[in-house]
């Protein structure tokens, strides 16, 4: 590969290198200078219509587009000079002749760049008295509404269906002040995709209908986590309002999802809003479940697994610290460990590469086949007289009472208690949910990536590996764990796959598993069909 030519300039005044090529926009960002600007978009081809991200640059005969201007060798950029200020100031009186005066009711308040650049640079009044062109709000179909007097035209959601999904559906109608977002007659916003131009929307023209007046952003707690909906692993930030979900949205992340999320890991938040949680552990007293403590229910756990052979049916949404100590589980117990894998689908992002809504429903399941779990159709084909059954994580959808006959004792750690079940299980251990625990997990490219807590856990659940660890050593093995942190560590430390990585400098945006990770996958992949048929033998 040749060598990448650097150039050297000056931007506010602070000297820049950065590749030959790259917008003075971008280059202003690694200066810690921010340009203001509409239209651009790093994920979007570049469009230049906004002109708010009009600069001075030395020598220039007039004031340059940042995001469609190249840098150049000794090149000397004022982006807050009293011509580039006015230009901008222009610009903003512009787009606020129609728009109208609806923020304290907009939901894009708060986190609006209309608003922002206007305090920061707009003018204190407007010179216009005309009426205000108005139209009324239109349905995209979808998720989406549009709110024309509030549009911009910066046009990144028309760019957006155009060249990143491929499907056409949007575009600029009419000419000059009269222009809006048109919807291709007979098309509505309906692409798996489509819930990206909310997000890529810069003001509040384009709402999320599901979002809609359930919180201002200044009430919203963030934090970064996984997306679950695929094996994509999606970088996504959990925002939370009184400890409930409201949304999930795309985080930046160029190796994993770069910036987009489709609907079906988007609209998964309810899922973490339950309302029929166990909060309580629970063991059986003759025919009911009763309360007790932690110390006794994990006590009485062990002893429901002891003695027989043990099947452990993880999800393959559990963490890696937790997997990891459901092996760690079978290995001082005896037994094997399976997982099931719902399937649905696959649906491409096409102008993203290697983005797509995967068919595997579930986050981690490369993690799981490089621990050696094998995956299953169906429990009742594992299942044999006298078993012990631990389940963790599965919410056993599509299982029957019938289907675990085989079981002589059961054990279930979860979030809410399934009906197939309840009439058997003898002990409840009440566990976290992704969005109310910390940890990492292993996407389908091996990309291992850390969650952190988004919310906080219903009663006295427990992080589902902080309760294995208990159990763990219940049953004779090595679980003095108390942060996740040491739980990876003890991953990397035994698995080839993990060697060298360390949880702190995974940091937000993942590492790769190590180069052995390809070939150990296609092994596990082969060892996963034998193992099955050990399993069912």
């Amino acid at each position: 590969m040749a060598d990448v030519k650097m150039v050297s300039l000056t931007i506010e005044g602070r000297p820049v290198t950065v590749p030959d090529g790259m917008s003075i926009l971008e280059a202003a960002k690694t200066a810690g200078v921010l340009i203001p600007h509409y239209c651009y978009h790093p994920g979007l081809p570049v469009a230049g219509v906004c002109r708010m991200c009009l600069v001075e640059v030395e020598k220039f005969p007039k004031l340059a587009p940042a995001c469609a201007t190249s840098v150049g060798e000794g090149q000397v950029v004022h982006v807050h000079s009293a011509k580039a200020l006015e230009a901008r100031k222009g610009v903003l009186e512009f787009l606020l002749i129609n728009h109208p005066l609806d923020c304290p009711i907009c939901d894009q308040a708060g986190e609006c760049e209309l608003q922002d650049y206007t305090f920061a640079e707009g003018r204190a009044d407007s010179r216009y008295r005309e009426p205000k062109r108005f139209n009324p709000v239109e349905d995209f179909g979808g998720d989406v509404l549009y709110v024309p007097n509030r549009c911009i035209l910066c046009t990144r959601c028309v760019r957006f269906m155009s060249d990143v999904a491929q499907d056409p559906v949007l575009n600029v109608s009419e000419r000059g002040d009269r222009a809006f977002i048109g919807k291709a007659e007979g098309h509505d916003l309906t692409n798996p995709w489509a819930g990206n131009v909310v997000d890529l929307c810069p003001v509040g023209a384009l709402l999320s209908k599901d979002f809609l007046n359930r919180a201002r952003a200044w009430e919203l707690d963030r934090a970064p986590t996984v997306c679950t909906g695929c094996s994509q692993g999606c970088n996504a930030v959990a925002e939370t309002r009184d400890n409930v979900v409201v949304r999930l949205k795309p985080r930046a992340n160029d190796q994993v999802n770069q910036y987009y999320m489709c609907e079906v890991g988007r609209q998964g938040y309810r899922e973490f809003n339950r309302r029929d949680r166990i909060d309580q552990p629970l063991v059986r007293r003759g025919n009911a479940l009763a309360i007790t403590s932690w110390d006794d229910a994990v006590a009485s756990a062990a002893r429901a697994l002891a003695g027989r052979r043990l099947i452990v049916l993880a999800s393959p949404n559990l963490s890696n610290e937790a997997l990891f100590l459901v092996e760690r589980t079978i290995e001082a117990a005896g037994g094997v460990a399976v997982f099931r894998l719902e399937r649905g689908d696959e649906a491409a992002l096409p102008g993203a590469p290697d983005l797509a809504l995967r068919s595997e429903r579930a986050a981690n399941a490369t993690a799981a086949r490089l621990l050696g779990f094998s995956e299953t159709d169906g429990i009742e084909n594992i299942l044999r007289d006298g078993d012990a059954l631990l389940i963790v994580g599965d919410d056993l959808h599509g299982v029957g009472a019938a289907d675990l006959d085989g079981a002589a004792s059961i054990v279930y750690l979860g979030t809410a208690l399934p009906a197939a079940v309840e009439a058997r299980v003898a002990v409840v251990l009440p566990i976290t949910n992704v969005l109310e625990e910390e940890g990492t997990m292993t996407n389908l490219r091996g990309r291992v990536q850390r969650f952190l807590q988004a919310k906080a856990a219903p009663g006295v659940a427990r992080p589902t590996w902080y309760v294995l660890a208990d159990l763990l050593t219940e049953v004779g093995g090595n679980g003095r764990f108390y942060l996740p942190a040491e739980v990876f560590a003890a991953l990397a430390s035994t698995h080839a796959s993990f060697r060298g990585l360390d949880y702190e400098a995974l940091g937000l945006r993942g590492l790769p598993l190590v180069e052995q990770a390809a070939a150990t996958t296609a092994a596990t992949t082969t060892a996963t069909t034998a193992a099955r048929a050990e399993v069912t033998a």
